[in-house]
């Protein structure tokens, strides 16, 4: 997909979901100045199942508490997330992960 391909929101979010692929993350993060490791993809795996089941992206306090239930207490702080996903990691992940602003998310 070249990048004029990708249809992007006035944020940067993807218009259409369908557009999302493993490629797109890494271009949508190194938009932001972010190399995606392995602990990044992880919460992305996460946040995007937590999507395919709830048809929401998860706001932050969820965020925190699907990544403890599924990492770990040392990973599942939001400081820790924070270190990933600069800034408003909520917002930013979903962004990553093709997904749709969370509610409340300036």
């Amino acid at each position: 997909m070249t990048e004029l391909a990708l249809s992007l929101d006035k944020e940067g979010f993807l218009r259409r979901l369908s557009d999302w692929s493993p490629e797109v993350a890494e271009r949508l993060a190194e938009n932001e100045g972010i190399e995606l490791t392995e602990a990044h993809w992880a919460v992305i795996h996460i946040v995007r199942d937590y999507y395919a089941r709830y048809r929401i992206s998860p706001a932050t306090r969820v965020l925190v508490r699907l990544v403890r239930e599924k990492l770990g207490e040392d990973q599942g702080r939001s400081i820790y997330l924070m270190q990933l996903f600069t800034g408003k990691p909520a917002k930013l992940v979903s962004k990553i992960a093709g997904l749709p602003k969370p509610a409340n998310c300036d």
